[in-house]
């Protein structure tokens, strides 16, 4: 049996899970808040632990998983930018390179996905490790689109819309015919409603257009990020609140959070906060517009992500918003990032099936 352990180390977190050969969760464990009041949970229990970094975190998941680890082939990591980097890639010299040039379009994720792999590398040498980059689902998007409207010798530095949320995307694209029955909608609107939340618009299972952009932080209101805002706006609160408070503004402290003190769609709903479910909803039809000019049309909807797969509450009022398409093919698609980066390693590293 090809047991495969997938890998999502965060900025403040390491989440591991351990996959069967058909893909199916056999073992999973977390470490939550690296350096501060770490908490290790398991299928079963949870409990406060010192994980002083990334390393320890690792450390403490291995053990955790105890005997599932000796029969593991290989790891797969979850890499949020690629870069320029459009498919997975055995670990090595050159991916931990690019992952490294990467650092400064993701200073807030790509260090914690490097830590992660190297503490894996230590702990488990002799194991085979890829990586999957959330940002290569979106290289197939026209230029014009991902091109900001800055000098060129800005652009070049990379700023420029590279997209998010790409993992689960593939994974959409490839589920959706399985659950459906169907080939796939020529012209798809893909909404990933979580945490973090996105929309791609897929034309031929291809990303055209999606609603993050240079970094997670754009596009629809989220759990805690802001979505889109006036750039002089981000300037003035840099201006009068420092660097350091706008970024955590923004990311951290903004979205559902920021409008009502709750970040969870479910806490928003049994709270009765309509008000702020409406704003992200609308939200969502609005970006939908601009998604669905992209592919000249749309012939389906697929939701996935916390919100998407569970809030019956947000799939109404965004279908209803869309009504003026005449679209009714709509569908549920379960998110599966960990089996595509299962994938993904296998095909790089040539493991099982």
């Amino acid at each position: 049996m090809n047991l495969g352990l997938i890998v999502n180390a965060g900025s403040s977190s390491v989440k591991m899970a351990v996959l069967g050969d058909d893909l199916a969760r056999v073992a999973s464990v977390s470490v939550s808040e690296i350096g501060g009041r770490s908490v290790l949970s398991g299928p079963d229990d949870a409990q406060e632990v010192a994980a002083t970094d990334h390393g320890r975190a690792v450390g403490l998941c291995l053990e955790a998983l105890g005997g599932d680890l000796g029969r593991v082939a290989y790891a797969g990591h979850r890499v949020v930018h690629g870069g320029d980097l459009t498919a997975p890639m055995a670990i090595g010299p050159e991916s931990l390179g690019a992952i490294e040039a990467a650092v400064p379009l993701a200073p807030l994720h790509n260090p914690a996905n490097l830590a992660g792999i190297r503490a894996l590398a230590a702990a488990l040498p002799e194991l085979p490790q890829a990586a999957s980059f959330d940002t290569a689902f979106h290289a197939t998007i026209p230029e014009m689109r991902r091109r900001y409207a800055v000098p060129d010798h800005i652009a070049a530095r990379g700023i420029r819309r590279y997209g998010f949320h790409g993992l689960s995307y593939a994974g959409l694209v490839r589920r959706l015919p399985e659950i459906s029955g169907a080939p796939l909608p020529a012209r798809l609107l893909a909404c990933h409603l979580g945490n973090g939340a996105s929309l791609c618009a897929i034309r031929e299972g291809q990303s055209v257009a999606t609603t993050m952009g240079y970094s997670p932080v754009e596009g629809l209101a989220m759990g805690t990020r802001v979505g889109d805002i006036d750039a002089n706006a981000v300037l003035r609160l840099a201006e009068e609140d420092g660097i350091d408070a706008a970024r955590r503004l923004l990311n951290h402290e903004s979205g559902l959070l920021g409008l009502s003190g709750l970040s969870d769609m479910r806490a928003l709903e049994a709270a009765g906060r309509r008000d702020v479910i409406e704003l992200f909803c609308d939200r969502v039809v609005m970006a939908a517009g601009a998604m669905i000019a992209a592919m000249g049309g749309i012939d389906a909807v697929a939701f996935t992500g916390g919100i998407g797969e569970n809030s019956e509450t947000v799939r109404e009022r965004v279908v209803h918003g869309l009504a003026w398409t005449g679209v009714r093919n709509v569908w549920i698609v379960p998110a599966d990032e960990e089996g595509e980066i299962a994938r993904e390693a296998r095909a790089v590293l040539g493991i099982g099936n």
